[in-house]
């Protein structure tokens, strides 16, 4: 790719970012340092939970439809301890067993049925390539491409900057290489999460400085985010449904270490390729219980950290 073409997809990449933000506010419109996958980073928190860092979000690469992929998966344990960890299926507009049972509890009109539909409901992660510009606790990091795993929250200051509140502020695509922005990532832990309220980001400016050898070099080095959500990564309904049975029967393999518990958390929303990635597939999630679907308020990463220590 050259630097003119690279231009030429500004506008048109912002225009496909802002219909999927346009998607995402009015849904009733449309029809790690730790884990073992290195491509991932993460804020790395001091004793007291805090961590800082500030990251630039990177650019569609070509060959993806969108510069970030939305993920759902179920984290749960069973009656007898036993983890169901798996990527939903709803993630590729197909059913699931887990959402199936979970609007078969939820219908059933007891209480006890309910409590299970909200235990057992999907968590909702999103998957994007950024550019470290500054990890203070791990200085070795800056000036690398990773790949970055966020919950709901962030990625809604990303869509209030694309989609700003008031007339007088101008969009912004974040993930604009000249007009972008970086991101200062803040993370507190209040009560017991991880919270990013007070991360924001900075005033539009570019990146390394415009100068194009620097983002030429940059962009080569980021993933493909199409191989995440191809069809082959996902289990079928008929393994789903086994594996659930298993668990909810307590004929599961218990995970009865923290450590991997935490292994299994880190790394199951990022399978590794085993073939040629197939297109891009619009989400089209199945219908969850509307009182279940508030837990993609709750961050991805601070929600799988919880479980990990919990034996």
């Amino acid at each position: 790719m050259d630097i003119n073409k690279l231009r030429a997809m500004r506008n048109d990449d912002f225009s496909k970012i802002s219909q999927e933000f346009e998607k995402t506010a009015n849904p009733q419109s449309q029809g790690s340092q730790r884990g073992a996958d290195e491509r991932f980073w993460r804020l790395d928190p001091d004793k007291a939970g805090n961590a800082s860092a500030v990251i630039r979000f990177l650019p569609r690469v070509e060959g993806d439809e969108l510069p970030w992929v939305r993920m759902f998966n179920h984290g749960f344990q069973g009656p007898q301890g036993k983890w169901y960890i798996e990527n939903s299926l709803t993630t590729i507009g197909e059913k699931d067993p887990v959402g199936e049972l979970n609007s078969a509890l939820w219908n059933n009109g007891t209480e006890a049925g309910k409590d299970q539909a909200r235990k057992q409901k999907r968590r909702l992660s999103y998957i994007a390539n950024i550019y470290v510009v500054s990890d203070p606790k791990h200085p070795e990091n800056e000036g690398k491409v990773f790949l970055f795993k966020f919950g709901k929250k962030i990625f809604d200051k990303i869509m209030d900057k694309a989609r700003p509140t008031f007339e007088d502020e101008k969009p912004v695509n974040v993930f604009d290489l000249w007009e972008g922005a970086n991101f200062r990532l803040r993370m507190r832990k209040v009560s017991g999460y991880a919270n990013y309220d007070e991360s924001l980001f900075a005033e539009p400016s570019q990146l390394a400085d415009g100068e194009e050898d620097r983002l030429l070099d940059i962009v080569s080095r980021q993933y493909a985010l199409t191989p995440f959500i191809s069809p082959d990564q996902f289990k079928s309904f008929e393994e789903l449904s086994r594996h659930l049975q298993n668990v909810l029967s307590g004929e599961g393999v218990p995970q009865s270490r923290a450590a991997d518990m935490e292994e299994v958390a880190e790394n199951f929303v990022a399978p590794q390729p085993r073939s040629a990635p197939a297109p891009q597939m619009e989400s089209r999630p199945a219908p969850e219980p509307k009182e279940a679907a508030k837990s993609d308020d709750e961050d991805v990463m601070s929600y799988f950290e919880r479980i990990a220590n919990e034996d």
